[in-house]
């Protein structure tokens, strides 16, 4: 009995410190978030797809972007739709080397995936020029510019985005590559268009810049994820006084959330939106910033 005991204490223990920490079971009615990372992956996730679907609807929210970093999420979000209906569920491709990179014929391919899910491109992130760059790594990378210059299969890209009305995110290109693929994006005729995570690295973007993408027609998306960890860059005044400068009408709260050790989805989104009321922020704002736009951005009613 002692012994039995033992063991249960022990893996009581190991539980508490290897599970995430509570959170206020806060109602997100409404709420999209347009950057989940979640499993299957390759790199290790804290929750899967479907059971991220499952909690997201219990929480109230009316939508996900399932995002992976190096294979097309449109096949997984027909799936997750099928087994936990009543939630919006949606996918994409981001053009790293393992699709391809800058690849017309791989965004061609995700627009044409079955139940019609797969809604966003992202230019390279992890295989960007400008991120490995900025990482100080020796390997291949996806460029996007040349020059001042947009390459002539980011320009196709684009012109896929525009005939199947998909959703066009800048990824992790520099802050001036960011603007040129805005640019370009408008004036190819893309209705909706995201600059990733404008403010964190590698992309760096200033206020400035990102007033100006708003000029150009671009949300402005703004991340729990980057307010985390150690090497975090910014603070939540950070992040409020971005919102206030270029403007709540303009700009998306989303998580960018999915890392062991970080809070799941909800969580974090429900402790964002509290840390931003409590930098004066207003709900109406808030609201508009994780309901609306989120909601715009993807072409929805």
């Amino acid at each position: 009995m002692r012994l039995n005991l033992l063991g249960l204490s022990l893996g009581l223990l190991c539980w508490a410190l290897t599970s995430p920490p509570a959170y206020p079971q806060t109602r997100l009615t409404g709420v999209i978030d347009i950057h989940a990372h979640s499993d299957p992956d390759r790199t290790p996730r804290s929750i899967d797809a479907i059971d991220l679907a499952r909690l997201a609807k219990e929480r109230g929210m009316r939508g996900l972007v399932l995002k992976n970093h190096y294979e097309s999420t449109a096949a997984l979000a027909y799936v997750v739709r099928k087994e936990v209906p009543g939630i919006e569920v949606f996918g994409g491709i981001d053009l790293n080397r393992s699709v391809g990179g800058v690849n017309p014929a791989a965004v061609e391919h995700m627009a044409l995936m079955k139940g019609g899910w797969g809604k966003v491109v992202w230019m390279p992130t992890f295989d960007a020029e400008n991120q490995v760059r900025y990482s100080k790594e020796s390997r291949p990378f996806v460029s996007v510019a040349k020059d001042g210059h947009l390459l002539p299969e980011v320009q196709q890209v684009i012109a896929v985005v525009a005939k199947n009305q998909l959703t066009f995110e800048t990824g992790h290109s520099s802050a001036e590559e960011g603007l040129l693929l805005v640019r370009e994006a408008k004036r190819q005729g893309v209705q909706h268009i995201v600059v990733t995570h404008a403010m964190k690295a590698p992309v760096n973007m200033s206020i400035p810049q990102m007033q100006e993408a708003a000029r150009s027609g671009a949300y402005i998306e703004i991340d729990y994820g980057g307010l985390l960890g150690r090497n975090s860059q910014f603070k939540i005044g950070d992040y409020a006084r971005a919102i206030r400068e270029v403007g709540p009408a303009s700009c998306i709260l989303s998580s960018d959330l999915g890392q062991l050790g970080n809070p799941l989805h909800p969580d974090g989104l429900a402790a964002f939106f509290d840390a931003l009321r409590k930098e004066g922020i207003s709900q109406a704002d808030i609201d508009l910033m994780s309901k609306t736009n989120p909601a715009r951005a993807l072409g929805l009613p």
